[in-house]
């Protein structure tokens, strides 16, 4: 078995800790989130754009950009 050292002022200070096992953070993190499912033409014309860059990308017609700024 593993010693884990919480100093007593760290735990003060963060108003507590808490120790999960990795599966349980994990499901805890996917429930975070929202899902959001899209129906009728919304998801056919998100369909169609996400089709489209992949089209766009395996072509070599997209380029890579460091920042916004390099859209110009």
């Amino acid at each position: 078995m593993s010693t884990i050292t919480i100093q007593k002022e760290q735990v003060e200070k963060q108003a507590g800790v808490v120790i999960l096992p990795i599966g349980e953070y994990q499901k805890l993190v996917k429930r975070a989130l929202p899902t959001y499912y899209l129906t009728g033409k919304e998801a056919k014309k998100l369909d169609k754009l996400v089709n489209e860059g992949l089209r766009a990308y395996k072509s070599g017609k997209t380029k890579k950009i460091r920042s916004l700024a390099d859209l110009d």
